[in-house]
């Protein structure tokens, strides 16, 4: 089953997925920072803002892989399968 945050990303425009990662990014470069320095109340806020980072970037290809026309995704599935001989 997917996850509420995940469906609420289907509905974000393009540049709103960019802001959103945006700010994201700054929020865990910031709590980290905090952290190191006095320590969180509850360090677990560092994974799941992670996991949101994971999320935004994980749609933000999708909707990349979804635009490719065949012949990108032709090659693409070349490199893939060299990666995995390798």
């Amino acid at each position: 089953m997917a996850s509420k945050k995940y469906l609420e990303l289907q509905e974000f425009s393009d540049t709103d997925l960019a802001s959103e990662l945006e700010q994201t990014e700054f929020q865990y470069h910031k709590l980290q920072f905090d952290h190191a320095i006095k320590g969180l109340d509850n360090p677990l806020i560092l994974r799941e803002v992670r996991r949101d980072i994971a999320r935004l970037k994980t749609e933000i290809r999708r909707r990349q892989v979804v635009g490719m026309s065949e012949e990108d995704i032709a090659n693409r599935s070349k490199i893939r399968e060299r990666r995995r001989r390798s």
